[in-house]
């Protein structure tokens, strides 16, 4: 444990000049909230620190909701965590993205593992990485239509049968 706390230390004190917030939601967790302009330069720092190593990038949709009754909805967001383990503490960067500012740029090129998870990204909620070099689908068919996102919450499938699926 006292390795964590001082893994999580040494994490916090590499990424506190891209922090906008600093949490330690657990003792072997420290969560970090960087602006989308800072992303490469806090996934370098911690990089060049040889600070653990990228294990996922998941993306989390939050539709916008009603400020009063009557009036529009506020814009949604998507939330992009960016989670680096070392032994048991996970360092998580956090960007959050308005619906219609929903592009970061690409951190393959720093840690190519990422380009998987990426590009997951960018199919299913429909955030833009810029410089991600791969196109077409990863995992919708090729004929997907464009523009629908089935992880966004607005995702309700579609109403008429698909062909070739049992009972169509």
């Amino acid at each position: 444990m006292a390795s964590t706390i001082g893994s999580l230390g040494a994490a916090e004190a590499v990424l506190k000049p891209f922090a906008t917030a600093i949490n330690r939601p657990q003792p072997e967790r420290l969560e970090v909230s960087i602006h989308p302009d800072d992303l490469l330069a806090a996934v370098r720092a911690l990089v060049d620190e040889s600070w653990g190593y990228l294990s996922a990038i998941v993306g989390l949709d939050r539709p916008g909701q009603p400020v009063t009754q009557g009036e529009s909805q506020a814009e949604g967001a998507i939330d992009v965590l960016y989670l680096f383990c070392s032994g048991a503490a996970v360092v998580t960067l956090r960007i959050t993205l308005p619906y219609s500012q929903a592009a970061i740029p690409t951190i393959s090129g720093i840690t190519p593992t990422a380009m998987l998870y990426e590009w997951e990204l960018r199919e299913m909620l429909g955030v833009e990485v810029i410089g991600l070099r791969v196109t077409g689908h990863l995992i919708l068919a090729d004929d997907w239509p464009a523009g629908v996102y089935p992880l966004r919450k607005s995702f309700t499938g579609f109403n008429q049968p698909v062909a070739g699926a049992e009972g169509a």
